[in-house]
C-alpha cells in the first residue's frame, strides 16, 4: 500500500512547525519517557505501562523494518527547530478493506498546542497525496475528548460507538469510530484554497498547521491524547 518514497530512511514530512521522520535508535530514551506516562499509555490499545526498558528498542527496530516493507508508515513527530527531539509519533496501518487506519500519541509535556492536529493533517494530507486511497479511518476512546477533537478539526466524522479489544489495557472498552472520504478531504482543502477556514479553536493560540511538504535530503552529498491503536 505505501509507496517506494516513503520506504526510504530519509523520508520526511515538514508541516509550518514539526518534522515527521522515520523513528531512530537515537529516540528510545524519548519513547520510554514520554509514551509511558499513564495518562498517554492509558489512551491507547497497546502503549504498555510501565514501558518496559526492553521494549523500546524491538518496537523501533520493528517500526522501521515494517516501513521498508511498506507494511505501515510510522513517523516520529519532532519539532522542525529540534529534529532530533521526538515529541510523539503517528502512524498509518494497512487494512484488509484497503482503508488504512491512523494512530497517535504526543507525550503530555507537548499536549494543548496543537501539535497533534498538525501532525494528523500532514499524515493525511501526504497519504491522500501519495496513494489512490477512498478514506482513511481512526477511532478513539469515547473518555478522550481531546482525540475526538483533534480527529474532528482534521475532516473525520464519526461513526458510531463500540466495544474494542485494548490488550495493554486488558480487555474491551468504549471506543468511537472516526472516518475521512477522500471526497470531504479534497472539499476542505479546496475550501481553505479559497479562503475558507474553520473558526478559530478556543482551545489553541497557533495558526492553523500549514499543507505539508516532502523533504528528501540528498543521498550522500513520525495536542493531550490519541487514538487507541498506539
Amino acid at each position: 500500500m505505501f509507496p517506494e518514497l516513503t520506504r526510504d530512511d530519509v523520508f520526511r514530512l515538514e508541516t509550518r512547525r514539526l518534522w515527521l521522520r522515520w523513528p531512530r535508535m537515537g529516540d528510545a530514551n524519548a519513547i520510554l519517557r514520554l509514551a509511558g506516562e499513564k495518562a498517554v499509555a492509558e489512551m491507547t490499545a497497546s502503549i504498555p505501562h510501565p514501558y518496559p526498558t526492553q521494549a523500546v528498542e524491538p518496537f523501533i527496530f520493528g517500526a522501521r523494518k515494517g516501513n521498508t516493507l511498506g507494511e505501515h508508515l510510522v513517523l516520529a513527530i519532532t519539532p522542525r527547530s529540534k529534529p532530533n527531539e521526538l515529541i510523539g509519533m503517528v502512524s498509518a496501518h494497512k487494512q484488509a478493506t484497503g482503508v488504512p487506519f491512523i494512530g497517535y500519541w504526543l507525550g503530555t509535556p507537548h499536549w494543548g498546542k496543537g501539535y497533534a492536529t498538525e501532525a494528523v493533517q500532514g499524515l493525511i494530507d501526504s497519504l491522500f497525496s501519495l496513494i489512490d486511497l477512498p478514506a482513511i479511518e481512526a477511532d478513539t476512546r469515547v473518555i478522550n475528548p481531546a482525540s475526538r477533537r483533534v480527529l474532528e478539526k482534521s475532516g473525520f466524522r464519526s461513526e458510531g460507538s463500540f466495544l474494542k479489544s485494548l490488550p495493554a489495557r486488558g480487555g474491551l472498552f468504549p471506543c468511537e469510530q472516526f472516518r475521512l472520504d477522500r471526497s470531504t478531504w479534497a472539499a476542505l482543502k479546496s475550501w481553505s484554497a479559497s479562503g475558507w477556514a474553520h473558526a478559530p479553536d478556543p482551545e489553541a493560540d497557533e495558526e492553523p498547521a500549514r499543507a505539508p511538504t516532502l523533504a528528501m535530503p540528498p543521498r550522500r552529498q513520525q495536542e493531550q491524547g490519541e487514538p487507541c491503536p498506539a
